[in-house]
């Protein structure tokens, strides 16, 4: 999806007040995968929690300082390690004293599509969260809820003061998310999905995009989308006639009217619909990219 205005419009550096606990700073970041960039949060009045600092940038992480205006970091927290989210932790956590406190580090050679997605070998927490762990400051408190799919150590956060939930990359507010394997896990994906359509939540803010006012009604928008893209797969293996399909030639048929810089992308998403059907007996690898409907 292309965003329908031009992105270095949008101001970065600047905290923009939510709620009465929550601030958000955007990084200068902005891309065809990002949206308008990597979304920072801080949350707290007398001291605060940093989640998802972003990206290596001097400019975001002194934005970043001067919202936390010298009140105490009880906790610098990361939804995950891609490079547009994790690496900025050891930066803030060196200037401002404060524990890296979140997902767990993973290290996966990633061969995805996404320059700035792939993975934060750098990050090491002083603490990695299991689910429903609690991190709490004055007048807030976090739980940590796993949401694996997107990657392996997705994790997003429940402010419980608010009934808001950082979300990450697990549900942005501009599009889909890229579950890119091996990493990335469709089945996964789409039990965090279930998962947060169970909970109550009001509000979403996510790492990309607006916030979401709507969450269960996204989430079950979203988990429809993924229904009807497993179908479509169906289809074109089927119409293989045995033989079967290649995903390059599936994607440009499956994502008309997508920006084509973002079809690298779709194969993986693709790719990993095929291995979940795969491990459902629905699908068969034949060779290279090439799939078809498995022999029932």
């Amino acid at each position: 999806m292309t965003p329908p205005f031009d992105m270095a419009s949008l101001p970065t550096g600047e905290a923009m007040r939510l709620s009465p606990l929550v601030a958000r700073v955007l990084a200068p970041n902005p891309s065809p995968f990002t949206y308008t960039g990597t979304q920072s949060y801080v949350v707290g009045r007398e001291d605060v929690a940093i989640i998802d600092p972003g990206p290596a940038d001097d400019a975001h992480l002194d934005a970043l300082i001067a919202t936390i205006a010298g009140r105490p970091v009880r906790a610098i927290v990361c939804t995950h390690t891609h490079r547009d989210h994790s690496p900025a932790a050891a930066l803030l956590a060196e200037r401002m004293k404060a524990p890296i406190i979140g997902c767990a580090p993973l290290t996966l050679e990633d061969d995805g599509p996404r320059a700035d997605a792939a993975f934060d070998a750098d990050y090491r927490p002083d603490e990695a969260l299991a689910d429903g762990a609690i991190l709490s400051g004055d007048g807030w408190t976090i739980v940590a809820v796993a949401t694996p799919g997107h990657t392996s150590n997705h994790l997003c956060y429940a402010l419980r003061e608010e009934g808001a939930l950082f979300t990450g990359d697990h549900v942005m507010g501009w599009s889909t998310s890229v579950v890119s394997p091996p990493d990335g896990d469709m089945a996964d994906y789409m039990r965090s999905m279930q998962k947060l359509l169970e909970r109550d939540d009001a509000i979403y803010y996510p790492a990309h995009g607006e916030a979401v006012e709507s969450p269960q009604r996204l989430v079950r928008g979203m988990m429809g989308h993924r229904k009807h893209r497993e179908g479509q797969i169906l289809r074109h293996l089927e119409s293989g006639e045995g033989l079967g399909r290649s995903i390059g030639d599936m994607v440009p048929e499956m994502y008309k009217g997508v920006d084509k810089r973002l079809h690298s992308a779709a194969e993986r998403s693709v790719l990993a619909h095929l291995l979940d059907l795969e491990q459902r007996g629905l699908a068969q690898h034949v060779l290279d990219d090439v799939w078809r409907v498995a022999h029932q």
